[in-house]
């Protein structure tokens, strides 16, 4: 079963360095089967750090073939790296760009830029960064298996 990735939103009062309570949006990462799948998963994250109450506000698949994790502890922002595979057609001899997305952990641009490089070095066809751009993502929660 191939899993998709879904961008979920939580809005809620967090209590700020002041102390004052704000009402605040923060979109998180789901790796899940379905919106109801990608739900539930969301919610049982979110509960142990969340203290009230708390409403999921929108969710909507993210379209990203790879999800690049960092090895830096201090890398705590996600970056969407738009990369396009370059293929010659044979017969016209024209070139052929497919773009994918990527999300990419990482400390800043530079760092998101060489974890990107880093995690593409095995791809046998060429390819080019199109763009990278910092998201809104907090967090990113992968699917874990239950034992019984």
């Amino acid at each position: 079963m191939n899993s998709e990735w879904f961008e979920c939103k939580v809005r809620f009062d967090k209590t700020m360095e002041t102390g004052l309570l704000k009402k605040v949006t923060e979109t998180y990462l789901v790796d899940a089967l379905s919106f109801t799948e990608a739900e539930r998963r969301f919610i049982e994250e979110m509960t142990p750090y969340i203290s009230g109450e708390f409403t999921v506000t929108d969710i909507k698949r993210a379209r990203l073939a790879e999800v690049v994790d960092s090895q830096n502890a201090a890398a705590d922002r996600w970056f969407k790296a738009k990369v396009a595979y370059i293929t010659l057609d044979e017969k016209s001899g024209a070139e052929k760009r497919t773009n994918q997305l990527m999300l990419v952990q990482a400390t800043d641009f530079r760092d998101a830029q060489q974890n990107l490089d880093e995690s593409m070095k095995g791809t046998l066809g060429d390819w080019v960064i199109v763009s990278i751009t910092e998201t809104p993502i907090m967090d990113v929660f992968r699917y874990k298996k239950v034992e019984d």
